[in-house]
């Protein structure tokens, strides 16, 4: 699940360098990094979802 996850938020980011994909926040090339700020969030979680199951 968290590879799928990785994959899916590496693929948002390239697409985002390449063609903004202009949701709220993200209408710039350069707000990529915000995609991957969101990527390290949902890891953390999963990886702590992961420890208490």
């Amino acid at each position: 699940m968290t590879k799928t996850i990785g994959l899916l938020l590496i693929l948002a980011m390239v697409v985002q360098i390449i063609k903004p994909l202009g949701f709220p926040g993200l209408r710039r090339r350069s707000d990529f990094w915000k995609i991957a700020l969101f990527a390290f969030a949902i890891w953390s979680v999963a990886l702590i979802a992961r420890e208490f199951t």
